[in-house]
């Protein structure tokens, strides 16, 4: 009972926080607190307070930042609770093992990451920041008040005690585990009748696909998209399919970052988590973010630097909400394709967004997509159409070769070789990227792209 009475607190915070829209006292109160943690986490954490030393807490600003190898690599010393590194892993690799994932380390639940990037991540979360984290994501994603009757399906590669608390009287929480089959997802979805589904794109266009074959009989007010990029090809289906806006839920290992207001934009939850912005490209507004987490102390997250590609949005959301917008989450750093220069020995970087739009407008008839580079030199496109045509698909792949052949023009690179394939994909525990670079960069090419230096 007291774990719902805490849960709700925080959600009836969370919800006056997000009447109040934001501006200078905001960012005051944002500052005060953030300058408080510190203060906190340098006393609990050794590895902090030694990578700080004497920088004043006024300057956290420019503290030195930290990115996941880091975090892993000093895994013993930045966490505030005395958990060794080795313990947790076997905790996480059991439970990915048996599916099982109640098991806590005392009452500190440990949760493994997908490895996207290739470096498996584990985070740490304390009762109390457990049953926050259940109070703000009601308060942001549910389409009625707490007291309204949902019944929801959470679709993930792995369960956690952080999702179960979520669940209450009215509140039916259902946990669908990615490694079951697409036909048992639909079997229990039309026993469920969720009125919210919470589900990685890949997912959600199966599920729409379904709907519109009528094996899936569901009616649910809202959708969410999490754990992958939403790309507008996705999205559209999937609208289509359910006659739905897809809302999204920007969250990793490193915190609950961003999530969607009523319009859809995007907004980081400034309430509890700062993003600073290091630009690749100031002009289109593509940023890396660095987050400092300031609701956590047992993981602390401060001046993290993520490897994602977002672009802020420029102008203001209707919703009235001042906290910071984006016009759309890009990809990863990781999927940065390069190609070689035409003139002297650099390299260009052309970001997923560049590829992902060349497929798109050069073919309408593409319904999905797949492209990967294998080598600066070489690119494998693989697509989906609406109908098994030989000829058509001639043509859509010369087409998409020219419109690529147009983008390398304009960024005077050098054309890769274009292989096309037939698309198959099977859904599970791997992240979807429909944009994705398969090959390490080499020293050479990282000297000449200040975005690794």
């Amino acid at each position: 009972m007291m774990e719902k009475l805490i849960m709700v607190w925080h959600y009836l915070k969370t919800k006056y926080r997000m009447q109040r829209r934001g501006g200078a006292l905001a960012e005051q109160w944002q500052e005060k607190r953030i300058r408080r943690h510190i203060r906190n986490v340098r006393k609990k954490s050794p590895y902090y307070r030694k990578l700080w030393a004497n920088l004043p807490d006024s300057d956290w600003r420019q503290f030195p930042t930290i990115e996941k190898s880091d975090m892993m690599t000093h895994f013993n010393q930045l966490n505030t609770v005395g958990i060794k590194k080795e313990q947790a892993f076997e905790l996480a690799l059991r439970a990915e093992q048996t599916r099982d994932f109640t098991p806590m380390l005392g009452s500190i639940t440990i949760g493994m990451s997908s490895g996207t990037s290739g470096n498996r991540g584990l985070f740490l979360v304390s009762r109390n920041e457990r049953l926050a984290w259940a109070g703000t994501i009601l308060a942001k994603v549910l389409p009625h008040s707490l007291l309204h009757p949902e019944r929801i399906a959470f679709f993930l590669r792995a369960d956690s005690n952080l999702y179960g608390s979520v669940g209450s009287r009215r509140l039916q929480f259902q946990f669908y585990d990615l490694l079951n089959s697409l036909q048992a997802h639909i079997d229990q979805l039309n026993k469920q009748q969720p009125s919210l589904i919470a589900a990685p794109p890949s997912i959600l266009r199966l599920l729409a696909t379904a709907s519109q074959e009528g094996t899936l009989h569901i009616r649910p007010i809202k959708l969410i998209a999490v754990a992958e990029v939403l790309d507008p090809l996705d999205g559209k289906h999937i609208e289509a399919a359910f006659c739905l806006p897809i809302h999204q839920i920007y969250q990793c290992t490193e915190g609950f970052l961003a999530s969607s207001c009523v319009h859809g934009t995007l907004h980081i939850n400034e309430d509890i988590v700062a993003v600073q912005k290091e630009y690749l490209d100031a002009d289109s507004g593509r940023f890396i973010p660095i987050i400092t987490d300031f609701s956590r102390t047992t993981q602390p997250i401060i001046r993290y630097r993520l490897h994602d590609i977002l672009t802020e949005r420029t102008e203001p959301c209707p919703c009235g909400s001042t906290h910071m917008a984006l016009a759309r989450i890009e990809g990863r750093c990781d999927d940065l394709f390069y190609f070689h220069a035409k003139q002297g020995e650099a390299f260009i970087a052309v970001y997923p967004d560049f590829i992902s739009r060349c497929i798109i407008s050069a073919a309408e008839e593409v319904l999905e997509y797949l492209a990967v580079q294998h080598t600066v030199d070489t690119v494998q496109i693989s697509f989906r159409l609406q109908q098994a045509d030989d000829d058509l698909r001639d043509s859509v792949s010369k087409r998409i070769t020219a419109s690529i052949q147009r983008l390398c023009d304009q960024m005077a690179c050098a054309a890769p070789k274009l292989q096309f394939t037939r698309l198959e994909y099977e859904p599970g525990l791997r992240k979807l990227r429909r944009v994705e670079r398969r090959f390490q960069l080499s020293d050479t090419v990282k000297a000449h792209n200040d975005v690794f230096k």
